[in-house]
């Protein structure tokens, strides 16, 4: 087995083997990995400052897909053989949010049990998942697509909460890393075509939104102007949302998707949101939309899930420093690592 080790103590990622693959539990099924993506968060992670386990080393990684190759004893309704999806959140269906169907809120699960963040992950040969957490990849998408479900789902989830978005309404993306791009992509399968402004500071990463072919305006944030109906941030950057707060038109819609640093501030003028009816809302991983992004994917995969378009770039786990080096730089919109 190979993996990659991550240690908050000394903020070190180290590729180790070992010769011992790590048996399910009853209700676990052991995944064969085959691709495992790296997210903005997992580089907030690296560098300290969004939260992971602290009692001892984990293994990164809450995007991935791969092959079922062993099943726990209690297990009945998977195949070993079969391609299946990971969604690494789950709560603890004991409190008051999980029995409203509200996990992400729970003290116990949601964001604070991720695999990949407070469990072992997907940055390995081999990743235990409870059987509760596995998703059969729908049929015609290939696994290389189906490693975005996961993102996708959270899309899915950040679109409940932001519609209506009607086609003609006036939309900024902010940001063009990967979530950007298939928020994009997500507007224009839901039909909205020239109403769509993306606003990027880098270069490298407004060539890659304009190589979608989406027909979308591609902006500097220096050059943004415009009354929007809605801005969706994908940046997490403080002074973008900020900006964006500016932008938005009577009875105009901030969503914050991006994951900004917990120590990020905003100042905004409560004026500015009660003169136009401003609403602000935030959206948390993907609460029962797993099901969802799998749809998603499946009528995405064929026309906008397409790694080149994207500027997604495949890894192995020994080019690990290779990989963040290049999504930190904004050469690549994401990077991947096939197993």
């Amino acid at each position: 087995m190979e993996y990659l080790s991550f240690d908050l103590s000394s903020k070190s990622l180290t590729l180790k083997k070992s010769d011992n693959i790590p048996k399910p539990a009853p209700d676990e099924v052991r995944i064969k990995v085959a691709y495992s993506g790296i997210c903005g968060t997992d580089l907030h992670i690296l560098e300290g400052s969004f939260p992971c386990k602290e009692d001892g080393p984990v293994t990164l990684g809450h995007e991935f897909v791969g092959t079922i190759d062993e099943l726990g004893s209690n297990v009945t309704i998977f195949k070993v053989g079969q391609c299946v999806a990971v969604d690494p959140n789950n709560g603890c269906n004991k409190c008051d949010h999980c029995h409203n169907a509200n996990y992400h809120y729970c003290e116990l699960g949601g964001i604070n049990n991720t695999i990949g963040i407070y469990r072992n992950g997907g940055w390995a040969t081999h990743a235990l998942v409870p059987e509760t957490q596995v998703y059969l990849i729908p049929d015609g998408v290939e696994m290389h697509q189906a490693v975005l479900s996961e993102p996708l789902s959270c899309l899915a989830h950040g679109w409940d909460k932001v519609n209506p978005v009607n086609v003609g309404s006036k939309v900024l993306v902010i940001g063009a890393g990967i979530i950007g791009l298939l928020w994009t992509c997500l507007l224009h399968l839901h039909g909205l075509r020239k109403t769509v402004t993306i606003s990027e500071p880098q270069e490298r990463r407004r060539q890659i939104a304009d190589n979608l072919g989406l027909n979308y305006d591609i902006k500097s944030p220096s050059e943004m102007k415009g009354n929007f109906d809605v801005a969706v941030d994908c940046s997490g950057s403080g002074p973008a949302m900020e900006a964006a707060v500016s932008l938005l038109g009577p009875g105009g819609r901030l969503c914050v998707f991006g994951v900004a640093s917990p120590q990020t501030k905003l100042t905004i003028e409560p004026f500015q949101i009660y003169k136009k009816e401003l609403s602000i809302l935030g959206v948390n991983i993907n609460p029962y939309s797993f099901s969802k992004g799998l749809a998603l994917l499946q009528a995405m995969s064929e026309k906008y899930i397409n790694y080149n378009k994207l500027g997604i770039k495949i890894f192995s786990l020994s080019q690990h420093e290779d990989a963040i080096h290049a999504l930190k730089k904004g050469e690549i919109s994401k990077a991947v690592f096939k197993l």
